[in-house]
C-alpha cells in the first residue's frame, strides 16, 4: 500500500489506519496480535491508539490497548521501525476521574501522560501525539451547539502547544495531532505555531462516515486550506453501516455482536439514535441496489474522499479485517456519491 505525507510533514503514512479501541475488552491480547500482525502483512503500517482506551472505557481497563500494543511490539523485533505509531493524551477528564484528577488538562498532564504511553507501549518515541479531545469546551461526542455557558477553560492553547513543543524537543514525540476538533481550533493552533515556531498540526482525527459528515460543514475548507490531514474515524458507524443491524436493530435479544448491541450505554449514543439508524438503513439498501456490500459502499465513501487522508478501521477479527482492506480496491463513481449526496440531503448528518 502506498504511503501518503500528513499534513506539513515528512510524516508518511498508509491511507488505511487501524485503530485499537476494541483491543483489550472486546478483543484479548493474542487476537490483537493477530490482527496486527495481519495489518502489517497486508500493507498497513499505521496504527493508532490512545491512553483511555480501550473503549467503552473504565478504570479496570484504562491503559490495556496501549500495553497490548507494547507488549506485540516488544516480541517482534524490528516491527517498531516499520510502523507509524500514533496515541493520544485524553482531554479533560470528561467523568474519568481514573484518567487524571480535576478538570482540565494542564502542561503537567500532557507530560505525565505522555512519559506514561511511552511506557505501556515500550518505544522511546510516540510518531503522533495527539489531543484527544480539546481543553475548552466544544460540541462533540453527538452534542452539536456550542455554548458559551459551559466554558471552563483553563489550559490557553498556547501553552497546550508549548507542552508538546517540549516533548518534541526532547524526542519523545515527531508530530502532533488534534481529535475531535472543530474549524476555530484547528485554525488557533496553526495559527499561534506558526506565530511562535511552535509545532504545527499535522492532522485532526475526527468522525468521518455517510450518517456523520458534520466535517464537511467548513472543518474540510479550513483543514485543506490549512493542509492539516484528517484522519476519519468511525467510517462505520459503531457497525451499523455494514448491515448488521437492519433486520434486528441494536435493542433486540438476537441482535448481532457487536458494540452496539453489547455496551448499554453505546445504544443512547449518537450511534444508536433513532434517526442514524434509520439513515444507516437508507445507506445500505443503496449499497445493495449497487451491487455493493454495506461495509464496502461506506468504506469506499471515506477511501475515495479528497477529505481524508487516512480512513480508521477498527476490527474485532481477522475476518472483518480482511473484509474492510478488500473494500480498497471498490470502485467508485461520480453517480454512487451523488446518491448518497441525495441521502445526505434528505437525512442530514443523524449522528454527528
Amino acid at each position: 500500500m502506498q504511503t501518503i505525507p500528513l499534513g506539513q510533514s515528512d510524516l508518511r503514512v498508509t491511507p488505511i489506519c487501524l485503530g485499537t479501541m476494541t483491543f483489550g475488552e472486546q478483543v484479548a491480547q493474542a487476537d490483537a496480535h493477530a490482527i496486527l500482525d495481519r495489518a502489517v502483512e497486508r500493507g498497513v503500517t499505521f496504527i493508532d491508539t490512545a491512553e483511555m482506551y480501550p473503549v467503552p472505557p473504565s478504570a479496570r481497563t484504562y491503559g490495556a490497548t496501549e500495553t497490548i500494543i507494547g507488549h506485540w511490539l516488544a516480541a517482534r523485533p524490528g516491527m517498531r521501525q516499520r510502523i507509524v505509531l500514533a496515541t493520544k493524551v485524553a482531554g479533560p477528564s470528561r467523568g474519568m476521574p481514573w484518567v487524571r484528577d480535576g478538570q482540565g488538562m494542564t502542561a503537567a498532564d500532557i507530560r505525565a501522560s505522555c512519559d506514561a504511553s511511552l511506557k505501556r507501549l515500550q518505544t522511546d518515541v510516540i510518531d503522533l501525539y495527539q489531543i484527544h479531545w480539546p481543553e475548552r469546551h466544544v460540541p462533540s461526542f453527538g452534542s452539536i451547539y456550542y455554548d458559551p455557558a459551559q466554558e471552563k477553560s483553563a489550559t490557553p492553547i498556547r501553552e497546550q502547544l508549548e507542552a508538546l513543543a517540549a516533548l518534541v524537543q526532547a524526542g519523545k514525540v515527531r508530530h502532533i495531532g488534534l481529535s475531535n476538533e472543530t474549524p476555530y481550533g484547528v485554525h488557533e493552533f496553526v495559527r499561534l505555531a506558526e506565530e511562535h515556531g511552535l509545532p504545527r498540526i499535522v492532522s485532526t482525527q475526527n468522525p468521518y462516515c455517510l450518517t456523520s459528515r458534520a466535517y464537511d460543514n467548513g472543518l474540510d475548507e479550513t483543514c485543506h486550506r490549512l493542509n492539516v490531514g484528517l484522519l476519519a474515524y468511525s467510517p462505520l458507524a459503531f457497525g451499523t453501516l455494514t448491515g448488521k443491524y437492519d433486520a434486528t436493530g441494536i435493542h433486540a435479544d438476537n441482535a448481532p455482536r457487536g458494540r452496539m448491541s453489547l455496551f448499554d450505554r453505546m445504544k443512547s449514543q449518537r450511534w444508536g439514535r433513532e434517526a442514524a439508524l434509520v439513515a444507516a438503513r437508507r445507506y445500505n439498501e443503496l449499497a445493495r441496489a449497487h451491487g455493493l456490500t454495506p461495509t464496502q459502499l461506506a468504506l469506499a465513501f471515506c477511501y475515495r474522499s479528497w477529505r481524508v487522508a487516512s480512513t480508521i478501521i477498527g476490527v474485532t477479527t481477522l475476518a472483518q479485517l480482511d473484509e474492510d482492506l478488500d473494500a480498497w480496491s471498490v470502485d467508485w463513481s461520480p453517480e454512487l456519491l451523488a446518491a448518497c449526496d441525495a441521502i445526505r440531503q434528505e437525512m442530514r448528518d443523524p449522528a454527528a
